[in-house]
């Protein structure tokens, strides 16, 4: 199962806070699944994505209740943790990075905390999109639920595009592959 973590709604569509949706949305587009059937208070598609069957998941929660969605679905299939994927925006990357890892805590993540607390496990993969730090005095909530700025938009989408080849790494490879591949640090 792959979850991306986002809000409902038009008004958050193109927020930073949405970029789980995004990824998700770019997986569904590639293997011709659409997000449209409703269940468990999320928007899903079942398919295949290069001959893996996945099962790609929006909860229509908003951010702060999403494990409530995860946890039926992961209920209702009998996964283990580590069968769930979930893709989300983080701060502390910059805009144009992305991080893979299994565990750990939230970092303040309240999508990520809702899902580790109603999954009572925090054994899943986590696909984590840098949406960057606010600009001093800026708002966190403002930053993360506003939109990206026009210059910012070639790096996210390249960032979107490589979220969800990692997706497919994971489901087609191995943490390790996927980790090896797209965990990059900064050189200094």
């Amino acid at each position: 199962m792959v979850v991306g973590l986002g809000n409902p709604g038009p008004e958050y569509e193109a927020s930073r806070h949405n970029v789980g949706f995004r990824v998700v949305d770019t997986l569904a587009g590639r293997s011709g699944m659409a997000l449209t059937r409703c269940r468990y208070r999320s928007l899903f598609a079942k398919g295949s994505l290069h001959g893996v069957q996945v099962l790609l998941v929006k909860p229509l929660t908003f951010m702060n209740d999403s494990g409530s969605a995860v946890s039926r679905w992961q209920q209702a299939l009998c996964l283990e943790p580590g069968q769930i994927i979930v893709v989300h925006d983080d701060l502390d990357l910059p805009a144009s990075q992305l991080r893979i890892k299994v565990g750990g805590g939230h970092g303040g993540h309240r999508g990520v905390r809702s899902v580790l607390e109603a999954m009572g496990s925090p054994d899943f993969l986590r696909v984590k999109v840098g949406i960057g730090r606010p600009r001093d005095g800026q708002d966190t909530v403002k930053h993360v639920l506003g939109s990206f700025e026009e210059r910012e938009g070639d790096a996210i989408q390249g960032v979107v595009q490589r979220a969800a080849d990692a997706v497919e790494v994971l489901l087609q490879e191995s943490l390790e592959a996927a980790m090896n591949r797209y965990n990059i640090r900064d050189a200094h």
